[in-house]
């Protein structure tokens, strides 16, 4: 049966309060198809007495698993193939130009998820820029599920996730058949630090970052929360470093020290110089 608003409320309030992340009023069948599932793994017969299980206990590890399964978890390898042509024909071109001395690069994926992205950024450097392997190079992906970060740092996906924007040439190259998984090449597998962080609390130390993965993030936080992020990572970007949102995002009357740059069809932010 349907949960009524209360309980749907009790939700919406627990991940605001938890993540800062805003569950729009008509997900009400959102939280019935996730949590379903979890409902069934904590012994109780539907989605309603699972939240009267968690409404009469202390915060703790029911809770966290609650929030973990609501928070989303869309990724695939290279998705939205614009950023990372920019990257390899643009940003990285430019970057090694402007870090030759002292040969360090950092790059930041915020809300990593089951680690596609930065593993897609570890193959292009690997493919297009080997020489940087004699380099510092620093890439680091954070998310705030431990479920997916431990997905990530396996780095074992299944044929379907395999099939989702991978060339062919380089599950060939840098993935073995195991199963009915694929495991990442270990060489692969080591350029990736994976953290577990809330972007919208109080970040740990982070170095400054020359290249910073905030795509596909904004959308799910309220107006104030993306501008409180937005000055963290306007903090952490380097005066010359670039920023790269999803699609539907932009730093536009959220931050003014932000401007846009188009690279062909790939927009990524600087900051202003002033």
């Amino acid at each position: 049966m349907p949960i009524n608003n209360r309980d749907f409320n009790y939700i919406r309030r627990l991940l605001l309060d938890r993540t800062s992340v805003v569950l729009e009023e008509d997900k009400i069948y959102l939280v019935e198809s996730r949590l379903a599932p979890l409902a069934k793994d904590a012994g109780v017969n539907s989605v309603e007495q699972l939240i009267f299980k968690l409404r009469n206990q202390s915060f703790g590890t029911l809770h966290q698993q609650v929030i973990e399964e609501m928070m989303t978890t869309e990724t695939f390898f290279f998705r939205d193939i614009r950023p990372f042509e920019a990257l390899e024909k643009f940003v990285f071109p430019d970057l090694i130009e402007k870090r030759n001395r002292d040969r360090t690069l950092n790059i930041w994926c915020a809300a990593c998820s089951s680690g596609q992205e930065p593993y897609s950024i570890a193959m292009l450097i690997r493919e297009e820029f080997p020489y940087l392997t004699r380099w510092k190079v620093s890439l680091i992906a954070s998310d705030i599920s431990s479920k997916m970060l431990d997905i990530a740092r396996m780095g074992c996906y299944s044929q379907h996730q395999i099939s989702r924007g991978l060339p062919a040439k380089l599950r060939e190259k840098y993935f073995a058949r195991q199963g009915t998984k694929w495991q990442i090449d270990n060489n692969i597998l080591q350029m990736v630090e994976f953290l577990q962080l809330n972007i919208a609390e109080t970040l740990p130390y982070l170095p400054s970052m020359d290249i910073i993965f905030l795509r596909n993030v904004l959308i799910y936080f309220d107006v104030d929360t993306k501008k409180k992020i937005l000055t963290k990572v306007q903090q952490l970007l380097r005066p010359d470093g670039y920023l790269f949102l999803g699609a539907g995002e932009t730093t536009i009357n959220l931050n003014n020290y932000f401007e846009p740059l188009k690279f062909n069809k790939a927009v990524a932010y600087r900051l202003r110089k002033i």
